[in-house]
């Protein structure tokens, strides 16, 4: 049996979780290969970024109803900071700077 590739984002890898709901979901994926690869990598970053498996399924799922939606990153979010091609914005670097000083 061979896997079908699924587009991942330009930073990180498809996480077997998301891989799977996607060959799931023909709909969800028609759009996951629609949008851009930074797009796709938003959402991935967005989903791995948490820390509780809970909130993780959350994000997920929040994933699959927003691009059916027609929403192509996720909202309200500051973006990918794993980037290395470019520098991190100023509301990334407030952030980045509040989370390491409560830590």
């Amino acid at each position: 049996m061979s896997k079908k590739e699924i587009s991942g984002g330009v930073v990180h890898r498809m996480p077997a979780d998301v891989r799977k709901i996607l060959m799931s979901k023909p709909k969800v994926l028609a759009v996951w290969e629609d949008i851009t690869p930074l797009a796709r990598n938003e959402w991935l970053c967005w989903i791995e970024s948490v820390k509780k498996e809970e909130t993780r399924t959350q994000h997920i799922e929040r994933m699959q109803e927003d691009l059916l939606k027609g929403k192509r990153r996720p909202c309200c979010w500051i973006g990918c900071v794993h980037r290395k091609d470019k520098q991190p914005s100023a509301s990334q670097k407030f952030i980045l700077g509040t989370r390491s000083k409560s830590r």
